[in-house]
């Protein structure tokens, strides 16, 4: 991934008057780490967004400030917007040291589709848009990768312990967290019943019935013996 720089200044202002920098264009922040004494900076709105849009909260910034004998390695650990309009009040950087292993959220990116979602028969569920890693900062991946296609039938899943990884990078979520998976469509679940039901009735054994008894048979009827005619 390319080198994401990000140019800073040391802040003097600070609680309500934090305002000001605001409506400047100026986006309040603090830098602070394992071995660094929280410093006040602020930074320019628009070269934050940039660099956001690139990094996120995953990826290293080199950060210049003046007067530092060289830039700092940071991750955006927390972003504060405004909750109407949606604009960025203040920016923690927290820096790092290339020789110690961080904790770190990798994002999840989607490859591939489900044949089942695409015809309609299934739903995708996701459980996670991110997993949480250990490594040194400079082996943190851009992303892991989820392969869609392999959900082929109803019920699979895609767990945690299923993304390829570096053997640099230790998975620390649940490696048993169900990532992805698939469940019937709404439409798939009533033709599966309809089908169960079909096959229920089918291998009903129907009760056998009891054969007729034979009708009792009546003796011939003798014939009455005639009189003898008079002569």
């Amino acid at each position: 991934m390319e080198q994401i720089l990000l140019d800073a200044e040391l802040r003097s202002m600070t609680g309500k008057a934090v305002k000001q920098l605001r409506r400047k264009g100026y986006v309040p922040g603090v830098v602070y780490g394992h071995h660094t004494a929280p410093m006040n900076v602020q930074v320019a709105e628009r070269p934050l967004q940039l660099a956001l849009r690139s990094a996120g909260t995953s990826h290293l910034i080199t950060l210049h400030l003046p007067d530092q004998p060289a830039p700092k390695m940071v991750l955006v650990r927390e972003l504060q917007r405004d909750p109407l309009k949606h604009t960025m009040q203040h920016v923690d950087f927290y820096e790092v040291i290339m020789t110690e292993k961080i904790k770190s959220d990798l994002p999840i990116i989607l490859a591939g589709e489900s044949r089942l979602v695409k015809s309609g028969n299934g739903l995708l569920l996701q459980g996670l848009d991110s997993v949480e890693i250990e490594c040194l900062p400079g082996d943190i991946p851009e992303h892991a990768l989820a392969d869609l296609s392999t959900l082929e039938s109803v019920h699979d899943e895609i767990l945690a312990k299923q993304l390829k990884l570096s053997e640099k990078v230790k998975l620390l979520t649940d490696g048993d967290q169900v990532l992805f998976a698939i469940t019937p469509s709404r439409a798939a679940a009533v033709e599966e019943a309809e089908e169960a039901a079909e096959e229920k009735a089918e291998e009903k054994i129907e009760e056998p019935q009891a054969p007729a008894e034979a009708a009792e048979e009546l003796p011939p009827l003798e014939e009455a013996e005639t009189a003898p005619a008079l002569s």
